[in-house]
């Protein structure tokens, strides 16, 4: 018998935390399953003729938005070449309404649906002729029994967490096959929340993993140095003893490599985590904040517990440290949140400040309450994964589209982090006499700017990093903003925080180092090693090229590449008196 457990991630540095699950749960069986993990962007035909190699009995497909329509171009050509091979199907996407599913893929022979790890162990069983198992005793699947018809079995109750085997290290799956992947971890399922678009208020059986088996597996990936741990767990700070033990030993046992990716509730934090938080090494953790909305018609309206004052307090009590990357979100296209409404919700959350604001638009998901209130807000959406709104009784698709914009700026210009002084200074900046413009909002400002790149015909292009640095420049000059030559400057402080740029770009124009002030600058640093901490093995020369000198409001700088801000990036500075 051989199965394989395929996976089709949206990126290669992801893996698929649900068929290594699987597999372990029936580690029994695991020398006849394989796990294959592809990414969307494969050929298909690559796929397929790696699976036709194969040639197995059973392919699992694992199915999420991002994946299913390629998902179901593979099962259409699948028979036509393995015609003998079963196919089954699991996960978030097939899930709902696994009938109407199975009644649409007729080469499909059934679905998992919802906790896969005790259905597939016993739906291996029943591949192997196992006595006792057929398919009508295995709760939680939809099959078609021998006549054709689809049957429905009743649910399977929730499993115990802490059953499931460790799915890292084991002897049939190293850590080898992880190498330069985000490595994904559970500590609990379910949510204890009702959020109208979510599908994890669905399942409200919130389990925990037992803490000593999560306090093992951590120690598991700092002793491998794993550079990257993140936790899958859907609002990971609702139980305020779990979270702590977790933040506890991460703090305690820090190999000073591994990071770990947390989804909080902000307003949740109570003081004890964020004292906690404080203490803890720049880059150790990182936090993803679900704000969603200001408005509070708009919050009501979701279902979402929020108390958006306590969110601001506690996000400028981490942020205060500057030890922890803060990552908000926002969803376009709730109800009650017209355009104007929503500019408001991001200058909100824009000045909380965090390293990372995402603007994201409403997946209307089949099985959400969202998806059954559809026609009462007027809800339009695509009929494509994954989803996404097109307008809504507060929110037209014009809006929508000038929202995308908007979105797109955000990431260039905010998420990048490569312009944050220049952003800084604009956001703030007044009008020029009377006579130019100046941002009364930070909406306003990245509103613009999507207005610029629309009419000097901008999108759609792929811009190098400094092309976007000279864009912003023109943006600038031409929008009559006042500060003069500072622009220059303050741009030439983002260029240089982020890279060592030897060809300077023509609009900072001349430097205001001259060559004889470097190499004086170079050679008493060679003699004293006043700055350049760790550079001892290197002459003038090298350090010169090696690092920057620049003038900036009439300040020295020295930028140093080796010694790097853990948290965006950034190059050291120094001052030079």
């Amino acid at each position: 018998m051989k199965i394989i457990l395929a996976a089709i991630n949206a990126k290669y540095i992801h893996s698929n935390l649900a068929v290594y699950s699987l597999r372990a749960y029936a580690e029994q069986y695991s020398k006849e399953i394989s796990i294959k993990e592809y990414t969307i962007n494969q050929s298909m035909d690559s796929i397929l003729m790696e699976l036709f190699g194969e040639n197995p009995d059973v392919i699992c497909f694992s199915c999420y938005l991002w994946n299913i329509l390629y998902v179901e171009q593979i099962m259409t050509e699948l028979p036509k070449i393995l015609p003998k091979a079963r196919i089954w199907l699991g996960g978030p996407e097939v899930s709902y309404d696994a009938p109407e599913l199975l009644r649409r893929y007729p080469m499909a022979e059934g679905i998992m649906c919802g906790e896969g790890e005790e259905s597939f162990l016993e739906l291996v069983e029943y591949f192997h002729g196992e006595a006792g198992r057929c398919l009508r005793n295995i709760r939680g699947i939809a099959y078609r029994d021998n006549k054709g018809r689809v049957q429905v079995n009743d649910p399977r109750p929730v499993l115990d967490l802490s059953t499931i085997p460790f799915v890292y290290g084991r002897e049939y799956n190293t850590m080898e096959t992880f190498r330069n992947r985000i490595i994904y971890y559970e500590s609990s399922r379910g949510c204890p929340f009702s959020c109208s678009y979510c599908l994890s208020s669905i399942d409200k059986c919130l389990r925990f993993r037992d803490i000593d088996l999560v306090r093992r597996e951590l120690q598991f990936f700092l002793d491998q140095n794993v550079p990257q741990v993140k936790f899958v767990d859907r609002t990971f700070n609702c139980r305020h003893d779990h979270a702590m033990a977790v933040w506890t030993y991460i703090a305690e046992h820090d190999n000073g490599i591994t990071n770990f990716h947390f989804e909080v509730s902000a307003d949740l934090l109570n003081d004890a985590e964020i004292a906690l938080i404080r203490t803890m090494r720049p880059g150790l953790i990182q936090l993803e904040i679900g704000v969603q909305s200001a408005n509070e018609r708009t919050i009501r309206e979701i279902r979402r517990n929020m108390n958006l004052d306590e969110v601001r307090r506690k996000t400028a009590l981490i942020r205060e440290q500057r030890n922890v990357h803060q990552h908000l979100d926002l969803i376009a296209g709730l109800p009650w949140e017209d355009y104007e409404s929503f500019a408001r919700s991001f200058d909100v959350v824009y000045a909380m400040k965090p390293d990372q604001l995402q603007l994201g638009f409403l997946k209307v998901l089949k099985g959400s309450l969202m998806y059954e209130n559809a026609e009462e807000y007027r809800l339009q959406y695509q009929s494509r994964p994954p989803y996404e709104v097109l307008s809504t009784k507060w929110l037209s698709y014009g809006d929508v589209i000038r929202l995308k914009k908007v979105e797109e700026m955000v990431e260039v210009y905010y998420n990048s982090g490569q312009f944050s002084h220049t952003l800084e200074h604009l956001e703030t900046a007044e009008k020029n006499n009377g006579a130019g413009r100046c941002f009364s909002t930070a909406f306003s400002l990245f509103e613009a700017l999507a207005a610029y790149y629309d009419s000097r015909g901008l999108n759609g292009i792929s811009h190098s990093r400094i092309a976007r640095y000279k864009i912003l420049y023109d943006f600038i000059q031409e929008s009559d903003v006042c500060g003069g030559e500072c622009w220059r400057e303050w741009l030439a402080l983002d260029i240089y925080l982020r890279e060592n740029v030897k060809n300077r770009p023509e609009f900072l124009g001349e430097s205001k180092v001259s060559k004889e002030e470097a190499a004086e600058f170079y050679r008493k640093e060679e003699e004293e090693r006043h700055f350049l901490k760790g550079y001892e093995e290197y002459d003038y020369r090298q350090m010169r090229k090696m690092t920057h000198l620049e003038r900036i409001r009439d300040k020295l700088l020295l930028f140093d590449y080796r010694n790097r801000n853990p948290l965006n990036g950034d190059a050291g500075v120094y001052e030079v008196q």
